[in-house]
């Protein structure tokens, strides 16, 4: 689902992404050019403290010396994260409060922080500031498709790990999450003994966090803003541009919404509005990115021609692996022994929803499976033996989801959402939200108070804001788009056809907009959009 690459989608990540080591290196090499002039730039952050370079042996800052008083937000130089591509830039830290309604009592949290030059001679006086997805992403792994994408082609790139991600101090992540992520691709996606491993491990990790002294009800989206709302003000910027993707998109419209100040633009990528989401909400944008595939293969005559019943294909499938589960060996897509994995309809569902088989073969899997083949659907489930163990802070995600998305709909609110999208399907499937198995139960395990009367709050702003969505996106559904623009009356609304989640790394039109966004907020070009249609979709024989 990259731009020159594959993405591999993690079961529990459901607004955030991965890739392939083989990926992330072919994106490096194409963009080697504008790194190196990144390096050698100069622009608005310029004026922030000089850092010690990137370079291959530069290590994390030594972890934090325990609890200390929360005081004022603050920005420290230091060396850049080692991370698999170099960071082209300085580096630091953003010292906040961990939470701020303790008003200086509590202990301070470190966010690392990446200011990349501009490629341009001359670049625009504005930085873009960059909101990662999950939550709980990695924002410095991205920091070659942001390159590769020309976000920093005109103007500086500040990139923040998020309190609680990798990289920052704390660090939420949940190794215990990870390895049952690893042994869950021979287990049954949906039975309830998967569901009481996850709670365990789930468990676990908040054990383990909440003895280290962390606040789990202060890694939220109110918290997160502020924190950006802090570091504008520490890096001594007057006004900067906003970039966020999927988590990124809720976080940017609570930022724009609580601290307006200083935000000169705002670009939201796969959006997932703070009023819309929940879990039933999973199943309207399952719902709506399968089947603009399927629209579209309805729309190419071989693709129609040779897949006529792609739905009624899905839905027989989806039955006759929920009744009879197929128990395989599948090679890894990344390589590796080939593992054991079992494949029934909630997996099959999770798969279409990750977009970890490639939407052009979608059409094409569906058939052979239909057939008795179900090697690309099997390989697509083995992608979780990857894993690379600590590096998604899933102690963010459960933070966030368990007291802002889960809360005030109730499991059969859930279940009739599924329904009412996919009938017919076994309740065992449509019981689970997509991207989310089990999460009423890992909630009540994760335990953190209910935050939906302050989160779940439109934005009303002024401030130009450009909207990108691709149609086959399957996690958070182009036409949600809408909610947010309906209270944006300065907002330009984009539609990229035959594109999944995060549209501006696999979309060179949809990355031109992005950039004639930056330069004109109020008149950005798309007239590049007109002309897209869907790819041509894998025909077999």
């Amino acid at each position: 689902m990259t731009h020159q690459g594959t993405v591999r989608a993690r079961a529990r990540r459901p607004y955030g992404r991965r890739r392939s080591r083989g990926a992330r290196t072919g994106l490096a090499l194409l963009t080697a050019g504008l790194t190196l002039l990144g390096a050698a730039g100069t622009g608005a952050a310029s004026a922030v403290p000089e850092g010690r370079p990137s370079t291959p042996g530069n290590t994390a800052s030594p972890p934090l010396p325990g609890p200390h008083p929360g005081g004022p937000a603050r920005f420290v130089p230091g060396p850049c994260p080692q991370t698999p591509d170099p960071v082209p830039g300085r580096c630091g830290f953003l010292e906040v409060p961990e939470n701020r309604s303790h008003h200086g009592r509590g202990r301070t949290v470190r966010l690392a922080v990446a200011i990349i030059p501009a490629a341009s001679a001359r670049p625009a006086a504005e930085p873009v500031v960059f909101m990662e997805g999950g939550p709980g992403g990695d924002a410095f792994d991205n920091i070659p498709f942001l390159i590769g994408s020309g976000v920093n082609r005109n103007n500086a790139l500040i990139v923040v790990a998020q309190r609680g991600g990798l990289h920052s101090q704390p660090n939420l992540a949940c190794p215990e999450i990870d390895r049952f992520g690893v042994k869950a691709v021979g287990l049954r996606y949906d039975a309830p003994s998967t569901g009481r491993e996850l709670v365990r491990a789930a468990k676990e990790c908040r054990q383990r966090l909440a003895a280290a002294g962390i606040d789990l009800s202060a890694y939220n989206t109110t918290e997160n803003a502020a924190d950006f709302a802090d570091l504008r003000t520490a890096l001594g910027i007057d006004r900067w541009n906003v970039y966020g993707y999927s988590y990124g998109t809720n976080l940017a419209l609570t930022y724009l919404r609580l601290h307006p100040q200083g935000i000169r633009s705002v670009a939201i990528d796969s959006i997932a509005p703070p009023t819309a989401v929940n879990l039933p909400w999973t199943w309207d944008s399952a719902a709506e990115g399968i089947g603009e595939i399927f629209a579209a293969c309805e729309a190419q005559p071989r693709c129609k021609s040779r897949y006529p019943h792609l739905r009624r294909t899905l839905d027989e499938q989806v039955r006759r692996l929920e009744a009879h589960p197929l128990t395989l060996m599948a090679q890894p897509p990344a390589g590796g022994n080939p593992v054991k994995v079992d494949l029934d309809g909630g997996a099959l569902v999770n798969i279409l929803v990750a977009n970890t088989v490639r939407a052009v073969d979608v059409p094409a899997a569906l058939d052979e499976l239909a057939h008795g083949n179900p090697e690309r659907f099997a390989r697509a489930r083995a992608i979780d033996v990857s894993t690379s163990v600590g590096a998604f802070a899933h102690g963010l995600t459960q933070s966030v989801a368990c007291a802002e998305w889960v809360p005030g709909h109730s499991e059969r609110d859930l279940l009739k959402a599924g329904r009412r999208n996919f009938p017919g399907w076994p309740d065992t499937v449509l019981a689970q939200a997509p991207q989310l198995p089990f999460e009423y139960d890992v909630c009540r395990a994760w335990n953190v108070p209910d935050r939906t009367a302050i989160q779940r709050v439109a934005t009303f702003s002024r401030v130009p804001a450009l909207l990108l969505s691709g149609t086959f996106d399957a996690k958070t559904g182009a036409s949600w788009a809408h909610v947010a623009a309906a209270t944006l009356p300065n907002s330009t609304s984009v539609r990229i056809p035959g594109i999944g989640h995060w549209v501006v790394p696999q979309s060179p039109c949809a990355a031109s907009v992005l950039g004639s966004f930056l330069a004109r907020p109020t008149a950005p070009d798309t007239g590049c959009v007109a002309g897209l249609r869907p790819p041509p979709f894998t025909i077999t024989p």
